[in-house]
């Protein structure tokens, strides 16, 4: 099978600070890195790099060659990756000290993907492959209405967050991806708290506390974080999704699943970096923790 992933295309600019500055502070930073990154780009290269095999629906400006050819070296498929006449996207990325960040984001190309480009990519589909989005592209309620027609599992990890954004294609959704501060928001605006979603498949991120699993009709599981010293959470996140989603595309019971991409996550956040530095499967069954 294979996951479709509609998703962001970044360049990651991450500058090493003492700490995060506040309203009107100047700052010198300490050291600076360019990664590949984006949420959907993070997704692919994580889940490609769990064993699954991904095809990424997205664009890149004229500046964005590199971004492309570093996706194929990751072994995720380019082809639905098209040139746009705005820049490629980035995201200014200041870490702490304790490995804590806050980003600063500009959508250039990844707001740039048109309906036919879409539908173009899917057209090659089959059903129970799974489709991905996140809230750093347009399209994704076309795309989830698409999805769902084309009998696609269609998933979607509600970040950035926005509850309009979410309430849009929860009508479409099979899974949803989520961290406890966004359930809460999301809960707010709805009404509906996770175990109550009208999806088959829910994950509440708890950060160092692990995540929680909604089930429809079954009893919320809880799985425990794995102790690590962090040095950079940036990534994290979407490495557990990407690592998630590859599970379920590999026919994983979900809590294996959710247990494999707790792992992953926990190795992401001992290095500095976002998709370039991703755990492959053989880093991620090696590791040990206390």
């Amino acid at each position: 099978m294979t996951i479709w992933n509609l998703g962001s295309i970044n360049a990651d600019m991450v500058y090493d600070l003492p700490h995060l500055p506040g309203p009107g502070e100047t700052l010198a930073a300490r050291g600076l890195h360019q990664f590949l990154g984006g949420k959907g780009a993070n997704m692919s290269v994580a889940s490609a790099r769990a064993g699954a095999r991904v095809s990424h629906i997205g664009a890149v400006g004229p500046d964005g060659g590199w971004a492309r050819d570093r996706l194929t070296e990751y072994g995720v498929d380019t082809r639905h990756i098209t040139d746009a006449d705005v820049p490629t996207g980035h995201a200014i990325i200041a870490v702490d000290a304790d490995g804590e960040n806050n980003i600063i984001l500009f959508q250039g190309a990844n707001h740039a993907i048109s309906e036919d480009q879409l539908g173009q990519a899917l057209s090659s589909a089959a059903a129970g492959d799974l489709l991905v989005m996140q809230n750093e592209t347009n399209g994704q309620t076309h795309a989830a209405q698409l999805g769902r027609e084309l009998g696609l599992t269609v998933c979607y990890a509600a970040a950035p967050f926005q509850a309009e954004s979410v309430t849009a294609v929860l009508p479409y959704l099979d899974f949803l991806i989520l961290n406890e501060i966004e359930a809460e928001q999301l809960q707010s605006a709805t009404g509906l708290a996770p175990s109550d979603l009208p999806v088959e498949h829910v994950i509440v991120t708890l950060g160092a506390k692990g995540a929680r699993y909604f089930q429809r009709g079954r009893d919320p599981a809880d799985f425990a974080a794995f102790q690590v010293e962090p040095v950079d959470t940036t990534g994290a996140g979407d490495t557990f999704t990407g690592y998630v989603l590859a599970g379920m595309d590999r026919g994983m019971p979900m809590a294996q699943a959710i247990l494999q991409a707790m792992r992953a996550a926990a190795l992401m956040v001992t290095r500095h970096g976002t998709a370039d530095v991703i755990p492959d499967l053989k880093e991620v069954h090696e590791a040990r923790f206390d």
